[in-house]
């Protein structure tokens, strides 16, 4: 009899230690909300988010977003998270500025926060990540303008819209070296055009800004849609006299670059920043420091810099005629 309680006792003192396990081999919730749901380009941040969380048997990470890209719907979407109590959110925020309150209230309720393109929110989320610095991405934007124009002539430009600080700050800087570097160009608009990331408010408003400036020479798109746009409606047109540079997805944009309505376009892999925002997230929730020289794991993000809470990225994509089929997304 007291053996048969000994052995009841080991087994039950077995079964506890087993639960006890289970209930501290603790699962991280890391969620990725995006700006607009339905297109290529976050539709690629999510293969990234999920990768993270294949790669991680300890994390359930995916992504969410809004449709139509109401920051209002964003907002909304980060109040149900914090309500859910997840471990981390990821935010590419519509605009910056309204996410700030719901941001700081996820912080409070113990939440790490990571941003990505929105380098406003730096020392409100825990971190902001970004792929390389936004204005050298926006520089590089004018300079393949101003090479194709030979420095002349009007030219104007796309946003998804003006509270989208990354967009704004590569045109800015695009504009800014215009003025510093090539002052026979011509920015025809007192501000960039909006286009809502829709291809097809962006497709009305680059042919309503063809018939309204019949000068025009040079196109600057800030967004997927109003680049793709502008260089289908070109094409529509078989109109090669206006030069088109900006934002490119190469499964969207690749046609147009190699038939040359679509001079260069710029980019950077939305699935990696998809995946290093989440990266970041989780070396958080374990305790690991992030500074400069950190590895982020992604090309381009293997040797970032860390400053005033933005993690900086080298990982800027030109696509040519010659090299934009080698790009799988």
């Amino acid at each position: 009899m007291r053996k048969i309680l000994s052995v009841s006792v080991i087994f039950v003192s077995a079964f506890l230690a087993f639960s006890s396990f289970s209930v501290c081999a603790e699962e991280y919730e890391i969620v990725m909300v995006a700006k607009h749901e339905g297109i290529s380009w976050f539709d690629d941040m999510r293969t990234g988010v999920e990768e993270f969380g294949k790669d991680h048997a300890d994390v359930k990470a995916y992504q969410i977003a809004p449709e139509g890209g109401d920051p209002a719907k964003q907002v909304q979407m980060v109040e149900d998270l914090i309500a859910k109590g997840v471990d981390a959110i990821l935010v590419v925020p519509n605009d910056p500025t309204s996410m700030e309150p719901v941001l700081k209230k996820a912080k409070e309720a113990g939440i790490i926060v990571i941003s990505h393109e929105a380098q406003q929110l730096a020392g409100i989320v825990d971190y902001d990540m970004e792929s390389f610095v936004n204005e050298n991405f926006g520089r590089l934007m004018m300079e393949s303008l101003a090479e194709v124009l030979n420095g002349e002539g009007e030219y104007t430009g796309f946003v998804g819209a003006l509270t989208m600080q990354t967009h704004m700050q590569w045109f800015n800087a695009a504009v800014e070296l215009q003025k510093e570097k090539f002052p026979n160009m011509k920015l025809v608009t007192t501000e960039p055009i909006e286009d809502k990331n829709n291809e097809k408010l962006a497709y009305d408003r680059a042919t309503e800004l063809i018939k309204t400036y019949p000068n025009l020479k040079g196109i600057i798109g800030c967004s997927v849609s109003s680049t793709t746009m502008s260089a289908l409606v070109l094409e529509e047109k078989e109109n090669k006299d206006i030069a088109v540079v900006g934002l490119a997805l190469p499964s969207v944009s690749g046609p147009y670059i190699k038939s040359g309505y679509l001079k260069k376009g710029q980019c950077w892999r939305p699935a990696d920043a998809g995946y290093v925002s989440a990266l970041i997230a989780y070396k958080m929730l374990k305790g690991e420091e992030i500074s400069t020289g950190v590895n982020l794991v992604k090309p381009g993000y293997e040797n970032c810099t860390v400053k005033d809470g933005v993690v900086f990225g080298n990982a800027p994509l030109v696509l040519t005629a010659e090299n934009v089929d080698q790009y799988p997304f």
